[in-house]
């Protein structure tokens, strides 16, 4: 009767770990992780620097991140209206997203084009907090973080954005 439960209990084990390897080994969940030293680009010279990192699975639309952002100069317009020189703390994700239009410039004349999330690009919606603004957000935004270069159109590398500040060249890693 022991040898019975002993392999009942290790066939259980096997059974369980290949159920959960399979999933975990799957290949769906992508980490990453990222710097930028200066995210501008848009009009009356919006700039921001940011970090971080996380993980997602693009099939379930799980997601896990955030990170470190700071504004480097005083915004007056959309979606970071009144974030001043210094001001910011940290961000997190609100979503995955499957896709987003962007410019890096907003200029009219400037081709829109779309980031689109993969194994080597995240699509998020993101919420951004000050120092003092505790556990509220002061900002939420669209942004990308890509391993390659999605607006060949402009010099340079922009392989980062956020919605209203612009683009910039980030250190990134994906698994």
């Amino acid at each position: 009767m022991k040898k019975y439960a002993i392999a009942m209990a290790l066939i259980t084990l096997v059974a369980g770990l290949a159920l959960d390897g399979s999933r975990a080994w799957s290949g769906t969940r992508q980490g990453f992780g990222f710097n930028a030293e200066l995210i501008a680009g848009f009009p009356d010279g919006q700039a921001a620097e940011l970090t971080g990192g996380g993980s997602y699975d693009k099939v379930t639309g799980s997601v896990k991140s955030g990170g470190g952002f700071r504004c480097l100069a005083d915004i007056t317009a959309g979606p970071f209206s009144g974030c001043l020189a210094g001001q910011g703390v940290r961000w997190d994700t609100a979503a995955l997203l499957p896709s987003t239009a962007f410019k890096c410039t907003g200029e009219a004349a400037e081709a829109g084009k779309t980031a689109t999330t993969s194994d080597t690009t995240a699509v998020l919606l993101a919420d951004f907090y000050r120092q003092g603004d505790g556990i509220n957000e002061s900002f939420t935004a669209k942004m990308f973080v890509s391993k390659s270069d999605l607006a060949p159109d402009i010099a340079g590398v922009q392989n980062v954005w956020i919605q209203g500040i612009g683009c910039g060249s980030a250190i990134t890693n994906f698994n």
